[in-house]
């Protein structure tokens, strides 16, 4: 296991509709790409990580502070199509796809991913999952997830799922953290799957790999929790849980 290589990609742009910019919002005293390459930087599963995006200005920023920076086409619909322009030219077997918005990621939360993708040598995707708080369950932005009992992925949704019917419902309810661990070789294939019915719906494009047949193992991740950055009112919420962490002793 330990002999496959991995590499780290973080996509990156500047016209997000809801949040123009958001790679270099200042979270803590730097911009948020920075947390989230030092965060990625900690995984001792990949080789190395880059920075892929076809802003200028985010370029620079990433090129300031140390990071590897991968230029890309200012066409791509989707970060996955990003990823996987950078992917044509890597030769690493595995290629992680960690979101930009996730100045909180922390290596042992990449390195579960590839770990769960390498259990099986037939898996072609991997992410992770953790106990959703009861506060985001309603959040359309949080996104929860059910899994069969060996922890592969049955559905994605913005709503909570499975319903509670009862106080005998499954607990707890599982949300998803958008950072994927993909065979190359499927990368570059999943780029070319027709969009499908569900993905459109919940606009998740997980769900393009689960409709067209393909299984996505979930590692469940404890004693973390996904605070992404959303819209410029989460900076705050970030903000926050970053000094929380830091007066308890661990993170960066």
């Amino acid at each position: 296991m330990s002999s496959v290589r991995a590499v780290g990609v973080i996509p990156a742009r500047w016209a997000s509709s809801r949040f123009p910019g958001k790679p270099l919002v200042e979270i803590a005293g730097r911009p948020m790409i920075q947390h989230v390459v030092e965060g990625a930087r900690q995984a001792s599963r990949l080789s190395r990580v880059l920075v892929a995006t076809d802003d200028e200005r985010i370029a620079r920023a990433c090129t300031a502070f140390g990071a590897e920076v991968a230029m890309t086409s200012a066409d791509h619909p989707t970060g996955s199509d990003r990823l996987a322009e950078v992917a044509r030219s890597l030769d690493e077997e595995v290629i992680v796809n960690i979101q930009g918005d996730e100045p909180m990621i922390e290596g042992f939360v990449v390195d579960a991913a590839v770990d769960a993708l390498l259990e099986d040598s037939s898996l072609p995707m991997a992410t992770v999952v953790h106990a959703a708080e009861d506060a985001g369950l309603s959040d359309p932005n949080r996104v929860k997830v059910v899994m069969t009992n060996n922890g592969d992925a049955l559905y994605f949704s913005r709503s909570p799922i499975p319903h509670r019917r009862d106080d005998t419902a499954p607990r707890p309810i599982w949300q998803h953290v958008g950072l994927y661990a993909y065979r190359r070789p499927f990368l570059l294939e999943y780029v070319h799957l027709t969009p499908t019915p569900l993905e459109r719906s919940e606009a998740l494009e997980q769900l393009r790999a689960l409709e067209h047949g393909h299984r996505i193992r979930c590692a469940v991740i404890d004693g973390w929790q996904s605070v992404p950055v959303d819209t410029p009112a989460d900076v705050a919420t970030v903000e926050a849980a970053l000094a929380d962490r830091q007066e308890r002793g661990h993170g960066r």
